[in-house]
């Protein structure tokens, strides 16, 4: 692929591409622009790293929880490239790189287990697990690393091989993640790709591939699934999300108002789980708009480099254009602004962080996904009403219910069309627990033994029983 006039306007070399730092919007380092026809000879070492791999699980073991040391012991190098070319605040890079040693020690530990099946025959049936083969994980850039290891610490703890690619716009510290745990994995078990497209689509639809995982939008999920029917490939898709917190007319104001805000603002809101529309009771309406934009008018917005800053910059020019041209959308229709409304004048990718009142409830920064810091208020006159409001998208990943009485708030969330309703909280996960949406959000289930079970598959062994 020929370099673009971005890439020759910093002089970078064809057959690589610049990769930015959005705190300055100016190029940070290069990366490798791997080349479609590459994939052959990739997925050939991973099929043949695969025989031994899956061969000793004590090994694999072994192996998995070395890497989560080595990821420890690499954790400030990751950390801080992971901040450069994301832009996130250091402290949420260094939570990042736990997480994912965290997860790669939570799988290492973890094993299918065979089951006897008895239902009154004269035969032993047991039904065991056999890992599928080569994997790809297509992973985003919100979270590069800790997307990452949800795909291949599962996928690897049950003896697959994978192929990892990263988002172009954040290949860097995913890279550097490759080189660490190539010291303690075996040659060719993880393998980190990097390009543009049509490098995704390629890899999704190559035939030595048995199984997609996939995190992003609903449209270039739709397409990777198309991709891998070619092949008849298993696919895990975490799609778009457009998380609805409904707040009852018992709520303490006062008492949620922080950690709401966080729950819609963490990651400057690019978290498919983030709180993206907020149902207040009309009576307390103003006082919730009040609440959440005295928040968002003091905040720290800055680099992720600088330790007083909490709220970074959009992770590239394509999401600022989006969530620029969402806001000016709901601005025309007649939404008013209680904070924010405008990109941050300088250098980098800053949008202020906006909260948004009097919004049209057809408006695309209530209907769509926004992905990033802008959140709408919307009023409601009774709870049917809110509830139906919240499952009225096509989106089903998350969504939260908050007021006084938990067991009321529980009744309510148990009424919400998503794959996990939190009470009093929000996006607050364990490595146990499954993950997965519904509608349009998702196909598949990661998170706990589901992600390992779901890079398996089951193998029968029936004989006569013995006298």
């Amino acid at each position: 692929m020929p370099t673009s006039e971005a890439d020759r306007a910093h002089g970078y070399r064809a057959g690589r591409f610049a990769v930015v730092d959005p705190a300055t919007g100016e190029a940070l380092d290069e990366a490798p622009d791997q080349q479609p026809d590459e994939l052959d000879a990739v997925v050939d070492r991973a099929h043949r790293a695969w025989h031994g791999w899956r061969a000793d699980p004590a090994a694999r073991s072994a192996a998995l929880r070395a890497a989560a040391g080595a990821v420890e012991a690499a954790g400030d190098d990751l950390a801080r490239l992971l901040t450069r070319e994301q832009g996130k605040p250091l402290a949420e890079s260094y939570a990042e790189v736990a997480r994912t040693a965290a997860r790669l020690r939570y799988f290492a530990d973890l094993a299918p287990r065979t089951r006897r099946i008895v239902d009154g025959r004269p035969v032993r049936s047991e039904v065991r697990w056999r890992p599928l083969g080569p994997v790809a994980a297509i992973v985003p850039w919100n979270f590069p690393l800790q997307l990452a290891a949800a795909k291949f610490a599962p996928a690897l703890a049950a003896g697959n091989t994978m192929i990892l690619k990263p988002s172009p716009f954040t290949p860097l510290a995913t890279r550097l993640l490759g080189s660490v745990l190539s010291a303690v994995l075996p040659e060719d078990v993880l393998t980190v790709v990097t390009g543009r497209e049509p490098l995704g689509a390629r890899l999704a639809s190559h035939p030595g591939i048995r199984h997609v995982t996939f995190t992003g939008s609903v449209s270039t999920g739709r397409a990777v699934a198309e991709a891998a029917a070619a092949s008849l490939a298993r696919v895990t898709l975490e799609l778009g999300g457009n998380d609805a917190a409904v707040l009852l007319d018992d709520v303490d104001v006062d008492r949620i108002a922080d950690r709401l805000f966080w729950a819609a603002f963490r990651n400057c809101g690019q978290v498919c789980m983030a709180v993206k529309r907020v149902y207040a009771p009309a009576r307390l309406h103003a006082e919730v708009v009040e609440a959440l934009a005295q928040l968002a008018k003091t905040v720290a917005v800055g680099p992720g480099l600088d330790p007083d800053t909490r709220l970074g910059p959009v992770s590239n020019a394509p999401q600022l254009a989006r969530i620029e041209q969402v806001t000016r959308q709901a601005l025309a229709d007649g939404a008013r602004a209680a904070a924010g409304g405008h990109r941050v004048d300088g250098p980098g990718y800053f949008f202020a962080p906006t909260i948004l009142t009097d919004v049209p409830p057809g408006t695309p920064v209530v209907t769509g996904e926004q992905f990033g810091p802008v959140l709408p208020v919307l009023p409601y006159g009774s709870l049917d009403e809110a509830v139906e409001a919240a499952n009225g998208t096509g989106f089903g990943l998350g969504g939260s219910v908050w007021g006084t009485d938990p067991d009321r708030a529980e009744a309510v969330a148990e009424r919400l069309e998503c794959g996990t309703a939190w009470v009093n909280d929000h996006a607050e996960l364990s490595l146990a627990q499954p993950f997965a949406g519904v509608k349009d959000s998702g196909v598949g289930v990661a998170g706990g033994p589901w992600g390992l079970y779901g890079n398996l598959r089951p193998f029968v062994v029936h004989r006569p029983e013995e006298s």
